[in-house]
């Protein structure tokens, strides 16, 4: 892969264009592998796996095995307005958990991002790496740490040495943490490696509560790299649509908790 691939790959046009095909290239195929579409575009098949993430919470698209099938324009257009309530409710869920002087990590994850708006709590300092953090309504009371590192654009995450370096100085009271994937065997993974390691280390570092947020989609699927096993995390909270088999198998390994859609939700956080 040259240079040209690689700035191609990563640059916010890049990805809008690499989207655009893989849904030409569903709509032509039917089903495709990650494997096939990493060759096609000359791309990592992490980068894919994320994509394929990211377009299944947007309701484009359905993930079987190692590779998806596009959704017909209906399914699309009400899965992702139904993956969209039930992120918020579970944001909404885990902003109770936080308390008054609480300091949190929250990760890259869209879902742990949508929190802020919610915590009610006062003095809460909340330590990211999510550079989307920077412009999402909170209390006036917030105090928002923005780690330091290498902007990785698909995510608008933070990744490096220097990321690490900094969530090294700190010890959080909670943690709340996003995944591509989680199951009882597997625990957390992700699909971007820069992206383990910084969880990882979210983990160690919180001396409190560790919390997973993770929508339907997330629940009972692997990706590539693991993040944590279950024996560190202390909570789920996941929606009252994820595998029921998946769910009886991490409760019996940690606590979960389920959210149904709100009716009336408050979408005034980005995603």
């Amino acid at each position: 892969m040259d240079l040209l691939d690689v700035k191609m790959g990563y640059s916010r046009l890049g990805i809008n264009i690499r989207r655009k095909k893989i849904i030409q290239i569903l709509k032509a195929k039917g089903f495709v592998l990650a494997s096939e579409l990493s060759a096609a575009l000359r791309i990592g098949e992490a980068t894919i796996q994320k994509d394929f993430e990211i377009m299944e919470e947007a309701g484009q698209i359905e993930r079987f095995c190692n590779g998806a099938i596009l959704l017909a324009d209906d399914k699309r257009n009400a899965l992702g307005a139904s993956l969209t309530l039930y992120k918020h409710a579970i944001a909404m869920r885990a902003a109770q958990c936080v308390e008054q002087g609480d300091a949190i990590f929250v990760n890259s994850s869209s879902t742990a991002l949508l929190m802020l708006p919610y915590i009610e709590a006062r003095h809460v300092t909340v330590v990211t790496n999510n550079t989307r953090a920077i412009g999402i309504k909170r209390r006036d009371d917030m105090t928002v740490i923005l780690t330091g590192g290498e902007v990785w654009p698909p995510e608008n995450m933070l990744v490096g040495k220097l990321t690490l370096d900094d969530v090294e100085r700190f010890a959080a009271s909670k943690s709340f943490l996003g995944c591509s994937g989680i199951t009882a065997k597997r625990g957390i993974t992700t699909a971007i490696l820069r992206e383990a390691a910084i969880n990882e280390l979210m983990l160690t570092k919180t001396t409190g509560k560790r919390f997973i947020l993770a929508d339907r989609t997330k629940v009972g699927r692997t990706s590539s790299f693991t993040c944590g096993m279950c024996d560190q995390i202390s909570c789920l909270i996941t929606d009252a649509m994820a595998s029921k088999g998946e769910v009886a198998k991490l409760r019996k390994r940690i606590e979960v908790v389920q959210v149904d859609a709100p009716t009336r939700p408050d979408l005034g956080g980005d995603e």
